[in-house]
């Protein structure tokens, strides 16, 4: 492990009593409350008394620090090189992350030698500067509590321009995409962020009513040969879900989703093929068939036999 929770706690913990030992405004009762807060439960039982006495001799009986200065924890190399491999995320670059520091540091890896599974290999274009202007933003829109102006192409080539209220961004590992959720006028809109062509922030702020999100759910039965429920809930694992057991190989899904993404979760539950059979409800059950129906019309001859 790169970093142990445990231990990096102590020791923040252990500086930051030292340090208020060092201005001399450390007591009992504060000791007590910065172990509380910022330690383990079981941290009472063992820290005043490792601090206070020969074990480890940092504290003073009058609570003065042995130290002759305030302790700092200065990042470590493997530290330093950890904190550069994250940054060369060009997904962490849309927040303008403060670099300072780590100007000639090595990363530990590079974003090329990670390799993705199950994920789509047209996520949104990191690299292009209008998506990072937009992004950026967007940014400053949910921090100062602003209205945007949008303008965005649909996926049917339709284009349309939007006075929102941005309420929060949202990122699909699956698909490598954010997407902004907002409130309109009338409606709550989610807008993939590659598909935004303006944006802009709108100084005189209007009132927008917050909407709330139209849940659906879809319900599905599977058996779990070549490990299809395993798969099945890596694969929904950002949705609210029921699962039951039915026997020993059966199970029934419940997952709950937005309402504007029923056709998003519709070629996912079609990509399983037989593997499952949707139960209910009866709408979702025929969009199923009408999406079949419509891609047997569009398969080649040639490709049924």
């Amino acid at each position: 492990m790169l970093f142990h929770e445990m231990y990096g706690t102590y020791y923040q913990v252990t500086a930051a009593i030292l340090r208020q030992a060092s201005q001399g405004t450390l007591t009992s009762k504060r000791l007590t409350e910065i172990i509380r807060q910022q330690a383990f439960g079981e941290s009472l039982l063992t820290m005043p008394e490792g601090l206070l006495g020969e074990k480890w001799r940092l504290l003073h009986r009058d609570l003065s620090s042995a130290l002759l200065d305030a302790p700092a924890m200065p990042l470590t190399a493997l530290e330093k090189r950890w904190m550069k491999a994250i940054l060369a995320d060009p997904r962490v670059q849309l927040f303008s992350p403060d670099e300072t520091g780590l100007e000639d540091v090595e990363p530990l890896f590079t974003p090329d030698q990670i390799v993705y599974y199950d994920r789509y290999t047209d996520g949104d274009p990191y690299h292009d500067p209008s998506y990072i202007a937009h992004f950026r933003t967007i940014l400053e829109a949910l921090r100062e509590n602003h209205c945007l102006y949008i303008g965005y192409a649909s996926g049917r080539g339709a284009h349309f321009m939007l006075s929102v209220k941005p309420r929060f961004l949202e990122y699909s590992e699956k698909d490598d995409r954010f997407r902004l959720v907002a409130d309109g006028r009338k409606r709550r809109w989610i807008v993939n962020l590659r598909r935004i062509t303006d944006c802009s922030l709108a100084y005189t702020d209007v009132d927008m009513p917050v909407h709330a999100r139209e849940l659906a759910s879809v319900t599905f039965e599977l058996k779990d040969r070549r490990n299809a429920m395993r798969r099945v809930l890596l694969h929904f694992s950002h949705l609210e879900k029921e699962t039951k057991r039915l026997d020993e190989n059966g199970y029934r899904v419940t997952l709950r989703y937005d309402r504007q993404d029923e056709t998003e979760i519709l070629i996912r539950i079609l990509s399983f093929g037989p593997a499952i059979r949707v139960t209910e409800p009866e709408g979702f059950i025929r969009l199923l068939r009408e999406r079949i129906g419509k891609q047997a019309l569009l398969t080649p001859p040639e490709a049924k036999t």
